[in-house]
């Protein structure tokens, strides 16, 4: 039996992508410069054949050609530019100027089966200083060679994955750099390991892409190369993913391009599906529940999610709204969708410190526009935001303030008060949006007000993807001397608990009853104590040399106790 080695390996991965449909070449059957990385002949074929009806000329085409090859600049700078030519199309100029402009795509992403998708292994590029360099594959659309592939032999000794990713992002980074003016990602394999990632991102974040479709089993070994090139490379897949799933920051002092992982893409789509199916006037503007766990991405997969809404010809440029309710949330998420404006397709991207400025903003607009803000703002007044339909808020952290709509009745000295949640001053403040919530803990109220969970993605699955690690309870206690009196006032109140029920109305009784408990489980000497066996413990678990790898971590009941342990 013959050894699996890297050519076998490449060989069965030209395989797999006949099977999607590529066109398979051999570098050497290719007719060109060894220095052009582009497959000329596709794209003018291709630009000829789609704007035949615009009777668009030879010498047009080869304008547009020397346009995309023109652009320059760092590797990064390009490969930006590019991206977002080929994503969002750009407007041409016509040679004779009595004609109208030409909105040009270079890739036909409503209609996959009228672009030329190759695979072509053996593809010999002379570089720099002549440097001769053959990837082990690259994926070509219409003649851009928009995904480059290293296989190294798993079965082969002192090679590894690892080299796969440093032959690309070092030694051809190095050589060929133009091959990567046109790239929207890089994938590395040995067949038993696959993993995809951007050309400038570091080794770790790079992953597999695990599932055919949304609601498969995830795959590994071998298998997790079936699912790459079935799911990932699929024609319209690919596709979807190089127009709304490859992000770059408008600005940036590093050179950061996010390319999405599955679990990303596949909430994304399904949330816009079930948002197209539950828009107001016609839907009940629930538009779905996201649960992601630790490592999911979520706002990334906001961010593509907006890209996606605001760039689809259905929703016709919607407003969104972006809500969390926590300022540092909110901060975060301002921060980087403000960063993105180019990526969003929205010179309207604002961070809103008041609901009065929102007021303004939303006032006479009748479309476009994202807002982040906080839920508590819209406690300032109850006048009406705006009663359009083309609405959506994107909630974050959905199973707290964002659900509560029910009236509180709370009885006082004074006689019964009544009040409602955040939630119920959003709803009543845009009254025909379409809501969508993200959350790590869906509980009843999160789906009665966004909807059923459309898409999950769970702790085991992020630990199986190598997002986070596994959450093991090392359980370690300390001894505390209580006084026996207040020992037994707490354990009378929880027995009342247990009889009565809890209720909104004993809440701040709660309240009382966990400062005692805080006042006892705060007492310094008893910090000073966990302190020191946390710090023991560990100690010992690395002087031992434990084999698991992670990460240690103590929770507090509040921040002020939080300071505290800190400073022990």
């Amino acid at each position: 039996m013959a050894n699996f080695n890297e050519h076998s390996l490449e060989m069965s991965i030209m395989d797999l992508f006949q099977d999607e449909g590529y066109i398979y070449l051999n570098g050497e059957q290719i007719h060109r410069e060894r220095s052009e990385v582009l497959l000329i002949d596709d794209l003018r074929k291709y630009l000829l054949n789609r704007y035949a009806s615009e009777g668009l000329t030879p010498s047009e085409v080869d304008s547009i050609i020397l346009r995309l090859r023109s652009i320059s600049g760092t590797i990064y700078e390009a490969n930006k530019a590019v991206c977002k030519m080929i994503c969002d199309g750009f407007i041409f100029n016509r040679e004779d100027h009595t004609k109208k402009d030409i909105y040009i795509e270079l890739i036909d992403f409503d209609e996959p089966e009228k672009n030329v998708f190759k695979i072509v292994n053996q593809f010999e590029i002379e570089g720099i200083n002549n440097q001769l360099r053959i990837p082990d594959g690259i994926v070509f659309i219409n003649g851009i060679p928009v995904v480059v592939l290293e296989f190294k032999s798993a079965v082969k000794e002192n090679t590894t994955i690892m080299d796969a990713y440093t032959q690309l992002t070092v030694r051809y980074r190095r050589d060929i750099p133009e091959l990567f003016k046109y790239n929207a990602f890089i994938v590395i394999s040995d067949g038993a390991n696959n993993k995809y990632g951007s050309f400038f991102s570091p080794y770790d974040f790079f992953y597999a892409w695990r599932k055919i479709e949304a609601d498969d089993k995830e795959l590994d070994g071998i298998n997790s190369l079936v699912t790459m090139v079935s799911g990932l490379f699929r024609k319209e897949r690919l596709l979807a993913v190089i127009k709304d799933f490859v992000y770059f920051p408008d600005s940036s002092d590093k050179d950061i391009k996010i390319v999405c992982r599955y679990p990303q893409y596949f909430a994304a789509v399904k949330l816009f599906e079930n948002i197209k199916a539950h828009l107001r006037p016609e839907g009940d503007g629930k538009g779905g529940t996201y649960f992601g766990a630790t490592g999911c991405g979520k706002s990334y997969t906001m961010l593509f999610l907006t890209r996606m809404l605001m760039k689809s010809t259905f929703f016709h440029s919607p407003t969104i709204l972006i809500i969390t309710d926590r300022t540092d949330l909110d901060d975060q998420l301002s921060k980087q969708f403000v960063a993105s404006k180019k990526y969003i397709g929205d010179e309207t991207v604002v961070s809103i410190d008041s609901r009065e400025k929102l007021r303004q903003e939303l006032q006479g607009r009748t479309s476009g526009g994202v807002y982040m803000t906080t839920i508590q703002k819209f406690t300032e007044d109850l006048e009406l935001l705006t009663d359009r339909a083309n609405v959506i808020c994107i909630s974050d952290e959905a199973h707290r303030s964002q659900i509560n709509l029910d009236q509180k009745v709370k009885v006082t000295a004074e006689g019964v008060e009544r009040s409602y949640g955040f939630a119920k001053y959003l709803h009543d403040s845009l009254p025909n949006a379409t809501y969508v919530g993200f959350t790590g803990t869906p509980v009843d109220g999160t789906i009665e007000v966004f909807g059923p969970v459309v898409d999950a993605y769970t702790m085991t699955e992020a630990v199986k993807d190598g997002i986070t690690v596994n959450l093991v309870y090392d359980g370690r206690a300390a001894r505390v001397t209580l006084d026996q009196a207040k020992v037994r006032e707490i354990e009378d109140y929880y027995d009342r608990c247990a009889v009565e029920g809890a209720n909104e109305h004993q809440i701040e009784e709660s309240q009382k009853a966990v400062a005692h408990i805080d006042a006892i489980i705060g007492d310094p000497d008893r910090l000073h104590a966990v302190a020191e066996d946390f710090i023991n413990h560990y100690e010992t678990r690395v002087a031992e040399g434990a084999t698991v790898a992670g990460k240690a971590m103590f929770v507090c009941s509040n921040r002020k106790m939080h300071t505290l342990f800190i400073r022990l």
